[in-house]
């Protein structure tokens, strides 16, 4: 172990002997090169061997970046292939989905439309000269197709400005999921409560 350690000593010595601090107008020696000299054109610089002097070659027209095609048009624009919006959600209903839109409701709609969609959020009624936003509950809204309120997100309406670069598709029609379980709420009968709720209701009265 003593003539390891001291081989290594002298590896170490030896190592550190070429590293004499000096400059040198040499160029440096690659062991191995691997391209690193190569000759070829860096970003943005210019080539005069293409017409437009570009060295950098736009994409092949209609070409669509990876992850980027929007074939499915009820899902990407709330719309048939008609252009007419469309009437059911083009995903399912479920649980998660209904408490995903309630999140992101409260944060991108609830300051305008209040928490329950009537139209009374701290924005409205906040005295701050905006428009005050209509309430979700009039007979005109609830009549609307779903892929109104997806559009209506994406896209803006009158003084609403659009949420689309926000907010990702996905989430634009879990909004609009939980905007339908609020229109629900605010006119339900007794047959939307299950019965198991409904019995524990009538237990506390």
């Amino acid at each position: 172990m003593k003539n390891l350690f001291v081989v290594g000593m002298l590896l170490s010595a030896l190592a550190l002997s070429g590293c004499r601090g000096t400059v040198s107008d040499k160029p440096p020696i690659h062991i191995n090169p691997n391209m690193d000299m190569q000759p070829r054109f860096e970003a943005q610089e210019a080539n005069a061997f293409f017409a437009d002097g570009r060295a950098m070659r736009p994409p092949v027209p209609g070409t669509v970046a990876r992850g980027f095609l929007r074939e499915d048009t009820r899902f990407y624009r709330g719309r048939e292939d008609d252009g007419s919006l469309v009437r059911l959600m083009p995903m399912p209903v479920t649980r998660e989905l209904v408490l995903r839109g309630r999140a992101r409701f409260n944060v991108y709609c609830a300051p305008c439309h209040g928490k329950v969609g009537d139209g009374q959020g701290p924005v409205s009624t906040g005295g701050y000269g905006m428009v005050p936003a209509p309430s979700y509950h009039n007979d005109r809204l609830r009549g609307e197709a779903d892929g109104y309120f997806f559009d209506v997100i994406t896209n803006g309406i009158r003084t609403m400005q659009p949420y689309g670069p926000q907010i990702p598709v996905a989430d634009r029609w879990a909004i609009t999921a939980y905007i339908r379980a609020l229109q629900r709420s605010q006119h339900a009968s007794e047959g939307d409560i299950p019965q198991d709720i409904l019995d524990g209701l009538r237990q506390r009265q």
